[in-house]
């Protein structure tokens, strides 16, 4: 018995760890959907991230340089638009107006080649991915416009070959001719070498080449000579032509300066202030200074005998013509300067000799009005603005007697330069202005206008028919306390009378003064203007040189 009470236990116990064999078997196969549950979910969120990250990668705009614009936006694969494209130059941030054509930037107006730029973009992404992104993106690029540079700016060229310019990087745009006159050309696509046309076996042209048809580059002084083995120049401006005041003179040479030249400098005629300039190996130039030649001059440049001067009537010597300044800018600081009976009123020109004879040769607009509000009408009806007259010339009289000049009312080189330097200190007239009415209608009288107001009338004896009073308008030209007048009456009979006081010379022998005679208001002298000596004590302050006289 003991043996069977011995096996139940046993079978007993196989039966538990069956039954515990089975439990743990059943554990593992519940766990199995969560498994599943959770590897999704984590599929999902990589899945988000990779979504994100392509969402962040792809919703940037680019902004780079162009090959034929100024810059280009690429807007991003989700889409937006741009709000504002603006561009700023120069350290002082300087606008550029520009302007965007699909996805290029433009310039809206040349600019200079080599410029250092900032441009600015901002997109606006969409709406649904503006929470993830951010609604805007701002873009910046600094950039350098491109730059082309003359490789060679003195050529030699044989008989009937062409005349061609290189330069270091493809141009679009060839811009060539006389300074401030340049003609430009685009080119059907960028080149290096450019085929210019010339006149002459020597000579010199400003030329200048840009990478973008939308730059200005500055003009090199480009000068080409005849083959041979004596020494050659180019001047710029060509000789026999006009300049200015202050305009430089370039002598280019076909040797170094130093073999055609040695260690001198050609002289400048008239005697200019002003300094030689080397430039480089082959060129020099003369910068005026101050008021440099002068208005109206003549400039001589004579060269060393075995140097040619291109284009020089005697070989080796330039002459160039300086214009002199125009009526209307002379009327212009007459008026400014009080010796004319106007105002002028225009912009303001800089207050330098170099600006003020620029000036004169091209005026500023501007508009003249009567000073005083009671202008005698034959006054009046002498002013022509533009036009040289006696007005113009009694002025410029006033004003040479003013400063010591000679009183020939003709505004040459140094009239210019002393009217420009009296324009440039503010020194003007503080006197008024005058004008003179001879009536010879009976009673012949006397009226004196000067400052907007009559001042002195009365009685006047002028010329009998004999040795008449010439009509018309002139403008004194002596003027003196006391004179001895002395000549031929009409019978032949010699007159010679000292002390004729008060006298103000105006056309030939004719003169306003003071004489006795028993009475006025008829023709009684030789061609003067008789008044009673008070009359002309009082005529004699307001009729300085250069005031007008009208006899009629």
């Amino acid at each position: 018995m003991a043996p069977v009470s011995y096996l139940r236990p046993t079978v007993s116990s196989r039966g538990h760890a069956r039954g515990a064999r089975r439990r743990l078997t059943a554990t593992p196969r519940s766990s199995g959907p969560r498994r599943v549950l959770i590897g999704a979910l984590v599929l999902l969120i990589a899945a988000a991230v990779v979504v994100a990250a392509v969402a962040l990668t792809s919703s940037r705009a680019g902004l780079s340089e162009d090959p034929t614009a100024l810059a280009r936006v690429d807007l991003p694969f989700v889409g937006g638009h741009v709000v504002s494209v603006s561009a700023v130059t120069g350290p002082n941030s300087k606008p550029v107006p520009v302007t965007l054509k699909a996805s290029q930037i433009w310039p809206q107006r040349q600019i200079p080649a080599g410029e250092q730029l900032s441009i600015e973009v901002v997109v606006k992404r969409p709406g649904w991915i503006s929470w993830l992104t951010g609604n805007t993106q701002r873009l910046t690029l600094n950039l350098t416009t491109p730059a082309a540079r003359l490789t060679q700016p003195y050529l030699t060229v044989a008989p009937g070959q062409p005349l061609r310019v290189r330069f270091d990087t493809p141009v679009s745009v060839i811009d060539s001719g006389a300074q401030g006159h340049l003609v430009r050309q685009v080119l059907l696509s960028p080149q290096t070498e450019i085929t210019l046309s010339r006149s002459a076996s020597a000579g010199s042209i400003w030329v200048a080449g840009a990478p973008r048809s939308w730059e200005r580059a500055a003009p090199t002084l480009l000068s080409w000579f005849p083959t041979g083995a004596r020494a050659a120049a180019v001047a710029y401006p060509a000789p026999g032509t006009n300049i200015g005041p202050s305009t430089p003179i370039t002598l280019t040479f076909s040797k170094t300066v130093d073999q055609a030249l040695g260690s001198s400098r050609p002289p400048v005629l008239p005697i200019t202030q002003g300094v030689w300039h080397q430039l480089n190996s082959h060129t020099i130039v003369f910068r005026p200074q101050g008021y440099g030649y002068g208005l109206g001059a003549k400039v001589v440049i004579p060269l060393p005998g075995g140097v040619q001067l291109a284009g020089a009537a005697s070989g080796s010597t330039g002459t160039w013509n300086v214009p002199t300044g125009t009526t209307v800018r002379l009327q212009q600081l007459l008026a400014q300067l009080g010796y004319l009976p106007l105002q002028f009123s225009g912009p303001q020109v800089a207050g330098s000799a170099a600006a003020q004879e620029a000036a004169a040769i091209n005026p500023p607009h501007g508009s003249f009005a009567w000073r005083w509000g009671d202008v005698p009408s034959a006054l009046h009806g002498m002013w022509q603005p533009g036009t040289s007259g006696e007005m113009t010339k009694g002025a410029v009289m006033a004003f040479e007697n003013d400063h010591g000049m000679t009183t020939d009312g003709v505004a040459g080189a140094e009239v210019w330069k002393a009217l420009i330097g009296a324009a440039v200190a503010g020194r003007g007239s503080s006197f008024g202005y005058t004008f003179v009415e001879v009536s010879e209608a009976s009673p012949e009288s006397i009226n004196v206008w000067h400052s907007g107001k009559t001042v002195v009338t009365g009685p006047v004896n002028t010329g009998i028919p004999q040795a008449p009073t010439v009509p018309g308008v002139f403008a004194v030209f002596e003027h003196a306390l006391s004179v001895t007048m002395s000549g031929t009456n009409p019978d032949g009979s010699h007159y010679d009378d000292p002390g004729v006081p008060y006298v103000s010379y105006f056309n030939g022998g004719d003169a306003l003064h003071g004489f006795l005679r028993a009475s006025y208001g008829t023709a009684q002298s030789l061609g003067c203007v008789e008044m009673p000596y008070s009359e002309a004590a009082a005529v004699y302050p307001y009729t300085p040189i250069g005031t007008l006289v009208d006899v009629s």
